[in-house]
């Protein structure tokens, strides 16, 4: 039910402007300028000093230039002299490969990096071309760009407000906002004398008498004085935001980044080691420099790229599935590694429209309204039983509300949908679920008199005729319907009015974060005139309170619950009102304590900008916050780098233009895509295509799908080259001669890795995302258990290998036939890794021989190709190979199954310890977790209560 007005005034847009009127440009104020603008001479001067009323334009760097700047990390730097080595080696298929998947990386990269752009570019489209103004005392349009502050400008429904501007003239303006707030109701205008009865002495953000640049004018007329152009008002600063460069890194690239160094140094100390080895037992220089370059290639895991690429794609089109369109590709693993969700509130956990929920008699019962979009199965209940059929009184409230509307509701299949006001709809929809129709109503109560609502009467009226006399029906606020009436209806019949019980109802509904509207009916003569009006509306029978909502998504609290059994603290971060946001966030399942709700008063004061603010104040409050309520967007930005500073990895969500620098500049910024602006899109990571926030958390699923998978690539690739070193550093000093020629080193690295890796990155869920905390923010790819791994597979890989080779020779085999047998040992022990890499907890055993066929299909392809090479002519020439006996099969399996065994031993042992200590993802017969206030680092790391 889309809104095009509203009944009530909505939460004004956080604005940074001093105050109304023109205060924050002196002199703008003067008689002069209220009635005959601007002189072309002033406008002239003030255009020449100020520029023009444009959006600031970053220089965009020359396409070559952003080509270039994708090669710039230490894996691309160790992939490139790999592809040199393999050129000079003559290897030119594995050059080939090396090169096309730089290539691709950089092609990816570059694009991703310009369609960022297009978000500025989003931003510039919103400008009005062109402004209606005062100058020297005539009407003029001008292009908006040549607006400069002091110009008089004058609004019209359907246009766009061309600048930021004060009021001096509001004729029911209504302005959409949601493009600047997120907030789909439109705001209502008035002048400041109207508002606060001259100009306001607080912040503008609680004033209705500024209208921003690029909102759109849906309703009224309206004159201004231009208070800022360009780049100082609300969109420039949003703009100036957007313009600065992220200092926030995925943290798939942060853990990427440190690996590479890693891996790096790794291997070139390993190869230098061995090469002064070599040196000093007098190698050959031919052989010793053929020798490093092929270990060197061998190691470095030039096939991780496209694992991850493999991965990353994977994970986003199973994110597809769930609703999450991925418009960058490290945002698949960063959903799944954030440790803080900041979310919006409207339309992201709640639902995005007004719905009646309560229904309060004047004798205090209670009566639910059921919320759905098939109105037909709602019905209105007290008890659980329907209600309408047996309460008189519930129905004279409900015509109190269908009656003085002007909204109508129309039936699209099962769905309504409504047009008109949002608390009209949702009157009419609520009436409708109590068995009174509007269009019967109407017909048995003709219309002859209306008094529309209008924010000074607070109220809305309709006359209609009813037997002898005109029959009155009234909504409006609670206390001023409450002062028209001296009865109540008891029972269906007049009873005695007591005011402060009645308001203390509406406060009590307004307290769970209602929106409450009260109702009454009368009886009066018909008048020949049919002048009907507000002298008509007294001693009136009070009928009523009704409390409406955005209502939480029936979804969410059960997403809410699944976030924090993966470890995962949930933020909201809204415009709205305080009380509003913790009550629909307590609804939501969110865990915080009343101190926990935060302003953004508080944030600016504990901010830099703030008398005594420093970023360790604000730093000490986030920590603790985690309900944050009128919040204007440069304060969201300060609240998601602060969380950052915390060691947070922060995913946040949003809509609006005001939530884009946020989007921008979070771990991840995932934007709605059914009421989102292009601005916001176009700034995010994610897309999210329901708006609904239980699809964010299939997102981290699929997230932390695709990074444990990451992971076992990472571990499988990183493991059988660190094995491969280990046998050349303890063959090479001892002086046993090289154990595998550098061709059997690329051949081994081309079958054992060529189609494996990615056939990892194609693993299926575990079951157990979901249970588990998230990964600390500062570990490493490479973590404990991973290095314990590693040295299992140098031990097992690396020195089996080593002694099986020196037993060879010491057996009289020749070197070559030594090295057929090794060659073919490593082919199978790699391919026993291979498995033991599909999982880090779980045996090999259970997780079914044929859940990943791509993963039995290249193992099998990579035997059957080792196999044939031996029998192949030229080819087993080459690699010095040929076919061994059965006996030799049997023993060199025997020797690789030792790997799998030590494996499955030290996953056993995991489990064990691990089921000894709870983490705080275990789920269980113990009650719900909740967070201790005031603990609230990283998520991995707060203590958790039961």
């Amino acid at each position: 039910m889309t809104p095009m007005a509203m009944h009530q005034d909505e939460t004004p847009l956080a604005g940074r402007h001093t105050n109304c009127a023109g205060h924050g440009n002196p002199g703008l104020n003067g008689p002069e300028h209220q009635t005959e603008g601007l002189t072309a001479a002033q406008a002239f001067a003030r255009l020449a000093a100020l520029g023009p009323n444009a959006l600031p334009q970053s220089r965009s760097r020359p396409i070559a230039a952003v080509f270039l700047h994708q090669f710039r990390s230490p894996l691309i730097y160790i992939l490139l002299v790999a592809t040199v080595i393999s050129v000079v080696m003559g290897d030119i298929q594995d050059a080939t490969f090396i090169g096309a998947v730089l290539l691709l990386n950089g092609i990816i990269g570059t694009v991703q990096e310009h369609t960022a752009d297009k978000a500025a570019t989003a931003l510039r489209n919103l400008e009005q071309p062109v402004a209606t103004v005062i100058r020297d005392g005539e009407q003029r349009q001008i292009d908006a760009g040549e607006l400069v502050p002091g110009d008089l400008v004058l609004l019209e429904a359907g246009g766009r407000v061309p600048a930021d501007l004060v009021l001096i003239e509001a004729i029911d303006l209504q302005c959409d906002e949601s493009l600047l707030t997120g907030e789909s109701l439109p705001v209502r205008k008035a002048c400041p004398s109207r508002a606060t009865g001259g100009p306001p002495s607080g912040a503008a953000d609680e004033s209705p008498c500024l209208a921003f640049a690029g909102t759109v004018v849906m309703r009224g007329r309206g004159r201004g004085i231009v208070e800022a152009t360009g780049a100082a008002t609300q969109m420039g600063r949003i703009a100036s935001e957007l313009a600065r460069r992220t200092v926030l890194k995925p943290p798939l690239v942060v853990r990427l980044e440190l690996f590479s160094r890693l891996i790096g140094l790794a291997v070139g100390v390993a190869v230098a080691l061995l090469a002064l080895i070599g040196w000093w037992r007098d190698m050959a220089w031919r052989e010793l420099f053929m020798m490093s370059v092929g270990l060197a290639v061998s190691a470095i895991p030039e096939g991780l790229p496209v694992a991850i690429s493999v991965a990353l794609a994977i994970g986003m089109r199973r994110m597809a599935r769930a609703g999450v369109i991925v418009r960058k590709m490290p945002a698949v693993e960063s959903l799944g590694s954030c440790t803080m969700i900041a979310t919006d509130k409207t339309g992201t956990l709640t639902m995005n429209e007004l719905v009646v929920t309560e229904i309060r008699l004047p004798d205090g019962m209670v009566l639910s309204c059921d919320v759905g979009h098939d109105l037909d199965k709602c019905a209105i209940r007290v008890d659980g039983e329907t209600a309408e059929a047996s309460n008189p009184r519930v129905a004279a409230l409900l015509r109190a509300a269908a009656l003085p509307n002007e909204a109508k509701l129309i039936r699209d299949g099962d769905r309504w949908a409504g047009s008109g006001d949002s608390v009209d709809v949702a009157l009419l929809a609520a009436a409708y679920k109590g068995g009174a129709v509007a269009d019967e109503l109407r017909q048995r109560f003709p219309l002859i008199g209306r008094v529309p609502y209008e924010p000074d009467l607070r109220y809305a009226a309709s006359f209609h005729e009813h037997e002898a006399g005109v029959r009155v029906f009234v909504k409006g606020a609670p206390e001023t319907l409450i002062g028209m009436c001296d009865q109540v209806n008891a029972q269906g019949e007049p009873g005695p009015m007591r005011r402060e019980p009645l308001l203390q109802q509406a406060r009590t509904m307004a307290a769970q974060g209602l929106r409450v509207l009260a109702f009454a009916e009368g009886m009066i003569d018909a008048e020949p005139d049919a002048s009907y009006g507000h002298r008509h509306l007294v001693k009136l029978t009070f009928l009523g309170l009704a409390g409406m909502k955005d209502p939480v998504r029936p979804e969410v609290p059960d997403a809410i619950r699944k976030c924090y059994l993966a470890g995962i603290d949930v933020a909201m971060v809204t415009g709205d009102d305080p009380v509003t946001a913790a009550a629909i966030g307590a609804q939501a399942g969110m865990r915080f304590a009343p101190d926990q709700v935060l302003t953004g008063d508080q944030i600016r004061q504990a901010g830099a900008s703030g008398p005594q603010g420093s970023p360790e104040r604000l730093d000490a409050l986030t920590r603790h916050g985690r309900i944050y309520a009128r919040v204007t967007p440069d304060q969201k930005l300060a609240i998601i780098l602060s969380l950052a500073r915390s060691g947070h990895f922060v995913a946040v969500t949003g809509d609006g233009i005001n939530d884009a620098p946020a989007l921008k500049h979070a771990h991840v910024g995932v934007a709605m895509g059914r009421k989102g602006t292009e601005v916001a899109k176009e700034s995010a990571d994610i897309v999210i295509t329901d708006d609904n926030f239980a699809s964010i958390v299939a997102g981290i699923h699929e997230g932390r799908v695709a990074y444990a998978n990451i992971r076992k690539v990472v571990y499988m690739l990183v493991s059988t080259g660190a094995a491969e070193v280990v046998l050349f550093l303890l063959a090479i000093p001892l002086g046993l001669p090289m154990p595998l020629l550098p061709a059997q080193l690329l051949w081994l690295n081309v079958i054992t890795n060529g189609i494996q890796d990615v056939a990892l990155a194609a693993e299926r869920a575990e079951g157990n995302e979901l249970s588990s905390p998230p990964r600390k923010p500062d570990e490493p790819i490479f973590d404990r258990v991973m290095i314990r791994r590693v040295c299992y597979a140098m031990l097992f890989m690396g020195l089996g290998g080593f002694l099986a080779f020196y037993a060879w020779l010491q057996a009289g085999y020749p070197v070559d036939a030594a090295r057929n047998l090794l060659l073919l040992f490593f082919v199978l022990a790699e391919n026993v890794q291979t498995a033991n890499s599909r999982s880090e907890h779980r045996s090999v055993f259970r997780l079914g021989f044929f859940a990943n066929p791509l993963l039995v299909t290249s193992v099998m392809v990579a035997l059957g190709v080792h196999v044939g090479a031996m029998y192949l002519p030229g080819l087993s020439d080459t690699l010095r190979i040929a076919p061994v006996t059965g006996v030799a099969w049997l023993g060199l399996l025997g020797l690789a199954s030792t790997l799998l065994v030590a494996m499955e031993l030290d996953k056993w042992l995991e489990r064990k310890r691990r089921a000894a200590t709870p983490m705080p993802g275990d789920t269980g017969s113990a009650p719900p977790l909740r967070c201790e206030p005031g603990r609230t680092g990283t998520a991995a790391g707060k203590r958790l209560e039961r």
